[in-house]
């Protein structure tokens, strides 16, 4: 078995996870006709990104090992603002602060599968490079806005701008995917912009029903 069939492999089970996050984000949300998002969410957040950590590793991609190393500390923060980080399992929580980590020291000390080295000689054309750093900056803000906006209303939650952010970053990173021919990140952006749209309009109703209540009430 290859190193890139593994990749693909570990890949497309972090994208399952991440879809699966979504769908369930998705159906509670249009249950309650409104945008929610349960604890489960972030928790297999938190499991995908690692997985993407490994997967970004393995393809010597430094665009998606950047964004899931940040992302992977922002689930982890989301988590904690719930108060829900504590009540999980102490041997989870020291592994997800450890494997991250001595992966990272296994691919800088490198190996004949994978090593810094090689993805520093990995020839992206700069524009393909670019472009895939600028979508997944503009993804990575929506968690920085989110983190922030939640810091400072002492909850975790996700506004009608985080959506928007999302919507507009997946799509570039979807872009970027077809031009590196890396089916993981198209399966997984595909699907993503259908329901960052969906709850888009989920919240804009929202939003319009809370403006309309107090005009009902006056009257």
């Amino acid at each position: 078995m290859t190193t890139q069939t593994v990749a693909l492999g570990i890949g497309l089970v972090s994208q399952l996870l991440f879809s699966s996050r979504i769908v369930l984000q998705w159906i509670q949300s249009e249950r309650a006709k409104r945008v929610l998002v349960p604890t489960l969410f972030w928790q297999i957040s938190l499991i995908s990104s690692f997985l993407m950590i490994v997967y970004g590793i393995l393809r010597h991609d430094p665009i998606i090992l950047a964004a899931q190393l940040i992302s992977y500390g922002i689930y982890i923060r989301n988590l904690q603002l719930l108060g829900e980080w504590r009540k999980l399992n102490p041997w989870f929580r020291a592994g997800a602060y450890v494997f991250p980590v001595a992966m990272l020291a296994w691919f800088v000390a490198g190996n004949q599968h994978f090593s810094l080295r090689t993805m520093l000689d990995n020839r992206i054309p700069g524009g393909v490079l670019l472009l895939g750093a600028f979508g997944q900056a503009i993804f990575l803000l929506r968690f920085v806005y989110q983190w922030l906006y939640s810091e400072r209303k002492g909850e975790s939650t996700l506004p009608l701008s985080f959506w928007v952010i999302s919507l507009l970053g997946s799509v570039l990173i979807l872009v970027y995917a077809l031009l590196r021919k890396d089916a993981v990140l198209i399966i997984g952006n595909m699907f993503g912009t259908v329901v960052y749209a969906r709850n888009i309009v989920l919240l804009r109703r929202e939003l319009a029903r809370h403006q309309q209540q107090p005009k009902a009430s006056v009257v």
